[in-house]
């Protein structure tokens, strides 16, 4: 029995690791004092480089007149009596309510278009088998590598009568080929043995899509949903080309107008008196701040899905 102790004793001993076998990676050594304070004073640089010229943003919006003809008609860093005057006069009806509403509008129906569209296809590119689905694959694959151009965009949405209409602001982003590719993606790593034993349920391919593949897929649809979003809120271009009539003008376009080109903001473009309108600079920051919320408003929501959602594809198994 000793004999066997000692036998023991000694092959534990051969087989444990050497200080080198121990010696963790360099990637994972914890790091010393000073790269420690070097890391936290670069990433506190970084967020003041981001917040401050936000805050400089609502800083002046919140101005009163006094205090921005003390910065010479420039920008303040705090807002003294702070005033919602400047909201108040573009929140009374006129051009920016307008545009707030056809902008959310636009958001809702063309985001809820591009997900129902997006999912569709995606759903159909990844299911074994699928009736046309290799060269459909091809074709929303040569898309992100070929664009079909400036004019015969334009001369498409003219055929089908979409000039000044929201409508050529929806129907021709409707489905993105690379958010394709991340949902197509996604679907297919789910088990094949969901599809399977719903297919011997009866269920039938829409059934499966949205009572079984849809609320398993919440990460995607939020991060897919979040990019179509934005992209919705901040159509400018198309909405440059196509939207004629200023009635029908979304944000991105009073952005451009009042923000970028620094025309003058008059009393009836905004529903407010000349005599009571506040300071051109505090109503073009106001409008800035308004365009803004939206989207900040909605990211809060989805954030939980976010992570998830862009890891998408990174990871295999």
């Amino acid at each position: 029995m000793t004999r066997i102790k000692e036998i023991t004793v000694r092959a534990s001993k051969s087989f444990r690791p050497s200080r080198k076998e121990k010696k963790r990676p360099v990637w994972m050594e914890k790091p010393n004092v000073l790269v420690q304070v070097l890391k936290s004073v670069a990433l506190g640089v970084s967020v003041l480089l981001v917040i401050i010229p936000f805050w400089s943003i609502i800083a002046t919006s919140l101005a009163d007149r006094q205090t921005l003809d003390q910065s010479a008609g420039g920008m303040v860093l705090w807002p003294g009596d702070a005033t919602l005057s400047a909201y108040a006069s573009i929140l009374s009806g006129g051009v920016v309510t307008r545009a707030l509403i056809i902008s959310i509008g636009i958001t809702v129906a063309g985001t809820a278009l591009s997900l129902a569209a997006t999912a569709g296809l995606a759903y159909w590119l990844s299911r074994r088998g699928a009736f046309g689905a290799k060269p459909i694959l091809l074709l929303v694959l040569g898309s992100l590598l070929f664009s079909p151009g400036l004019i015969p965009s334009y001369l498409l949405v003219k055929e089908l009568n979409l000039l000044d209409s929201w409508w050529s602001l929806i129907l021709p982003v409707l489905v993105n080929a690379f958010n394709v590719i991340v949902m197509r993606a996604f679907f297919q790593e789910l088990p094949q043995e969901l599809f399977d034993s719903a297919y011997i349920d009866g269920a039938s391919s829409f059934t499966i899509l949205t009572r079984i593949v849809l609320p398993v897929s919440k990460a995607v649809f939020a991060v897919i949903g979040l990019f179509y979003a934005v992209a919705y809120w901040n159509a400018f271009f198309n909405a440059l080309l196509y939207i004629q009539s200023t009635d029908k003008w979304p944000m991105a376009l009073v952005l451009r107008t009042f923000v970028v080109n620094q025309t003058t903001i008059a009393g009836d473009q905004v529903g407010a008196s000349a005599e009571a309108l506040p300071p051109q600079l505090q109503l073009q920051m106001a409008i800035l701040v308004v365009s803004l919320i939206p989207i900040l408003l909605v990211y809060p929501f989805l954030q939980r899905h976010f992570a998830r959602g862009v890891m998408i594809g990174a990871v295999k198994g």
